[in-house]
């Protein structure tokens, strides 16, 4: 018999609160293994996107600045953005309608927010982005001797600097804070395993 049977939840209900382009956030209820029924447990699915650990040909990381709505704030991190997806919704909740492939859709997304290309690329991994109530992935992958091509072509949304950091100050800014983005942290160190 498998044990993880004993653990599964049963959805009971499900609501669609916010259902548009951009997000469909629910909020259902749930049968726990014990027969208890708890609601509501709110969730939701967005796209799954990239993040590029990018290094120039000097070997700095090549980062972004931006404000986070969440944080409400200014903070660092590297490159990264949503996979195009074909049809209405720009989510997929057990779909494969993806209209670029991850790898296409990172080396878009460096080069549209730093003007930054690469040659050799590295995929680290694929990861559920907040596994316990989103059900898009984050892609990572590493991007060496990166090479300034052009300017910035950026959304309307996006608004954001580019720097150059070495792998110091980027330790004292996850330290301190100020490189808050765990999925991010997750690719440097990924890329240290698996491409140093």
């Amino acid at each position: 018999m498998n044990k993880d049977n004993e653990l599964i939840w049963e959805k009971v209900s499900e609501e669609h609160i916010v259902r548009d382009e951009f997000i469909d956030f629910r909020k259902s209820a749930y049968r726990f293994p014990n027969g208890e029924v708890f609601e509501p447990f709110y969730s939701y699915s967005r796209r799954d996107y990239v993040v590029i650990v990018a290094r120039d040909e000097d070997g700095r990381y090549i980062c972004v600045r931006q404000f986070r709505q969440g944080l409400e704030r200014v903070t660092t991190e590297f490159p990264a953005g949503g996979i195009e997806r074909d049809g209405e919704a720009q989510y997929a909740r057990n779909s494969d309608k993806a209209a670029e492939d991850a790898l296409d859709a990172a080396k878009r997304e460096l080069s549209e927010e730093t003007g930054y290309t690469a040659d050799k690329w590295t995929h680290l991994g694929t990861f559920p982005a907040n596994p316990t109530i989103a059900d898009n992935y984050a892609h990572l992958f590493y991007a060496s001797g990166c090479t300034k091509e052009s300017e910035l072509s950026l959304d309307e949304t996006e608004f954001l600097d580019v720097d150059l950091f070495t792998r110091e100050e980027i330790d004292e800014m996850v330290k301190n804070g100020e490189f808050p983005q765990p999925i991010h942290v997750l690719g440097m160190l990924l890329a240290d395993s698996y491409c140093s």
